[in-house]
């Protein structure tokens, strides 16, 4: 759904949830400001039996001057958009109305309604209205306080950008440009008395595993960001290498992780606790997640949630071995030998884009990962959107530039950021297609249990494979090692007898 098949109405009614927190006011008050340029009579409001009373929230609206109205009644003559949130769900009063549009990032619950943009894949409901007005073409940074009010959204919603994972997330926070005293002012009005009294009696009733270093902290329902700030007291720790907060809604459970070891990044951890139960993401030191309650209770229904992290974090440590590219030798006595397919895949010449000596922030679906410019560093772009720094000569020697059109579709294509000027530059402008020449071989086995494998070109993030992906060696270089996922490995190796 784009935003211009809206215009045809001409009195429109945006509505937050109730007891609305930044991330929907955020988002409704862009809208609000899309349709007044459009010139509709447009509206912008709340329900429930509560105002608003979080200090922060009540300052966000006063500073952006946003027209935040509550409302007991309402008559909607012809369209109403509900903002994260969704008709007919429990926390937004129910209004009659004409015709009815969703936007949202959480997981659908509702069909009472007409048409939706509903993308789960995000922190906020703010990052899908920005990106359904970068669809539209249209420079949000226009309206400071829109593009504030966004950032802010985005930041309360993702516990101060902790567990923001989707690089469409990072793209709205680098690219707005926002009133920072405010934002200054808004970070230091969040914390209420009777939260810090929840922060504290959470740390009290905490439970601590010896062997792996890693503590549970149960909290009372509260702001998302209290979970954070819970979580960066108890990493301070110095017996503690990996914290886990959470607490307990009506639709599921919220959690924020933290870690301060090298092995057990935050956001792979976080997606590992909710798999197939819920959402997790964020960075390699701090992360979060959501367990949808339905999805909780079918597969765990015989634990409670304090059993459950329990269990999963101890099963999580038994679950994988680290393997170091800089220092492992690999016994391949007992791999298989495997012929590489011709594959087509994207090349960047790097060190033909930007100066040398300067550092880069390449962006994927998969994360962040920062490059150094050297002469000679060119970047290959997987078939998933993944990324591999290689040299020149190397590139050479076993992959031919293609003079045709590139034709790789991702959800995400990798775009890098010069980390001294914060310019975006979007890779695909400079990717070349290019094919494997010749014959290529390596030394394979399935994985029988998760692996973290640290690559020679990346000593901070590891690599992760689950059971039955691919530990590949490369047979001319037995330091150059890869975890490959099992689909792509057996579109890609054929087997090959003659060792």
């Amino acid at each position: 759904m784009k935003l211009s098949q809206l215009t045809k109405y001409q009195d429109i009614v945006i509505q937050c949830h109730d007891n609305p927190d930044p991330d929907t006011i955020g988002a409704g008050y862009a809208l609000y400001k899309y349709f007044e340029e459009q010139g509709k009579r447009v509206r912008l409001v709340y329900g429930g039996h509560l105002k608003i009373t979080k200090p922060n929230v009540c300052l966000m609206v006063e500073k952006l001057d946003i027209p935040l109205e509550h409302v007991q009644n309402l008559e909607i003559k012809e369209l109403l958009i509900t903002v994260d949130c969704q008709y007919g769900a429990g926390n937004v009063t129910r209004f009659e109305a004409p015709y009815v549009v969703v936007i949202d990032h959480h997981e659908e619950e509702s069909r009472e309604f007409d048409a939706k943009e509903i993308r789960q894949g995000l922190a906020s409901t703010c990052t899908v209205v920005w990106q359904m007005f970068v669809e539209e073409g249209i420079d949000i940074n226009k309206w400071y306080t829109v593009a504030t009010a966004l950032y802010y959204g985005l930041f309360t919603d993702s516990a101060g950008f902790s567990e923001v994972r989707h690089p469409f997330d990072k793209d709205m926070r680098d690219e707005l440009r926002v009133d920072e005293a405010l934002i200054r002012q808004l970070k230091n009005a969040v914390l209420t008395l009777s939260e810090l009294e929840i922060a504290g009696m959470a740390l009290i009733r905490h439970s601590y595993n010896v062997a792996n270093k890693f503590v549970v902290v149960k909290a009372q329902e509260c702001d998302p960001n209290i979970l954070g700030f819970i979580s960066d007291l108890a990493i301070q720790v110095d017996s503690v290498n990996v914290c886990l907060v959470y607490n307990q809604t009506i639709h599921g459970i919220k959690f924020s992780v933290r870690s301060c070891v090298k092995e057990v990044m935050a956001n792979e951890l976080a997606n590992y606790l909710c798999d197939e139960m819920g959402s997790g993401g964020g960075n390699l030191d701090k992360a979060g997640g959501f367990i949808n309650n339905k999805e909780f209770n079918e597969k765990n229904a015989h634990l409670n949630a304090d059993e459950f992290f329990l269990r999963r974090l101890t099963n999580y440590y038994k679950s994988f071995e680290v393997i170091d590219a800089m220092d492992t030798i690999i016994d391949v006595s007992t791999f298989k030998t495997y012929k590489g397919e011709p594959v087509c895949t994207g090349m960047v010449p790097l060190c033909e884009v930007f100066p040398l000596n300067t550092t880069v922030c390449v962006r994927t679906i998969e994360g962040d990962i920062d490059l150094e410019i050297t002469p000679n560093l060119y970047m290959l772009i997987g078939l998933r959107g993944e990324i591999r720094p290689i040299t020149k000569e190397k590139f050479e020697e076993n992959y031919v530039r293609l003079d045709e059109d590139l034709d790789l579709d991702f959800s995400y294509f990798p775009n890098a950021r010069n980390k001294q000027g914060k310019v975006t530059f979007p890779l695909k402008e400079h990717t070349y297609k290019c094919r494997t020449k010749g014959e290529s071989y390596v030394f394979a086995k399935a994985l029988t249990k998760g692996a973290k494998l640290f690559t020679w070109w990346d000593r901070q993030r590891y690599i992760y494979g689950k059971p039955g992906d691919y530990l590949i060696v490369i047979k001319d270089n037995l330091r150059d090692i890869d975890i490959i996922n099992k689909e792509v490995f057996e579109k890609r190796y054929k087997i090959y007898l003659d060792r």
